[in-house]
């Protein structure tokens, strides 16, 4: 979580600098304060220890909880932090193909929202995932499965392949798919929501 350490005259300046310097509500922030003495042991300042008190875990699992109260969709989010800095949230509810949309769109804007907001706390960068229905699961094995067969034919032909635009998770799943190919390489191309994935031969 974000940390800083300043001086301030007293308690209500230390509390305002924390919140403009840490950019968040003051109600997530703690506050360890010290007195600093000057001559004659008079009170001179304050030595204090801003920090970040939020447990994303379970921020990221009430903002979606309550955005699907706020949808009139019935459903439960299970959330975990398995891998440091990486917390993902499962969505199952009775409006699946609603929250995940065409192509994923209306699942991506969820989890771009959530991460975006989760990583105002955090001086890390924080990774979230979003998936709803087992959405983004079922993608990731059709992903790998298209990637080992286009990659068959690229070793084969010697000629590379072009696959369609892809956000950023997709491609990735496609680059660690095939990082320890000796056959392929892969690159990213194109620009923004038309980027995509070029598979090469290996020269």
């Amino acid at each position: 979580m974000k940390e800083i350490t300043f001086e301030a005259k007293n308690l209500d300046q230390a509390t305002k600098h924390a919140e403009s310097t840490l950019r968040v509500n003051r109600k997530f922030i703690t506050l360890d304060t010290q007195e600093k003495r000057g001559m004659l042991g008079l009170k001179k300042s304050l030595q204090v220890t801003a920090k970040v008190a939020v447990d994303l875990l379970k921020m990221g699992e009430d903002l979606l909880a309550n955005m699907l109260k706020d949808m009139g969709i019935e459903g439960k989010v299970k959330a975990s932090n398995d891998q440091g800095q990486e917390y993902t949230f499962e969505i199952e509810s009775n409006e699946n193909p609603v929250l995940i949309g065409k192509n994923g769109k209306t699942l991506d804007s969820i989890q771009f929202y959530l991460r975006n907001l989760l990583n105002i706390f955090s001086d890390e960068r924080v990774i979230v995932l979003v998936d709803v229905g087992g959405y983004k699961a079922n993608r990731k094995k059709q992903l790998e499965i298209l990637a080992t067969k286009t990659a068959k034919e690229v070793a084969k032909s010697k000629v590379e392949v072009k696959l369609d635009p892809m956000n950023a998770y997709e491609r990735r799943i496609i680059h660690t798919k095939l990082a320890e190919w000796r056959d392929v390489v892969t690159k990213s191309e194109g620009e923004r929501s038309q980027r995509y994935l070029v598979i090469k031969p290996k020269k």
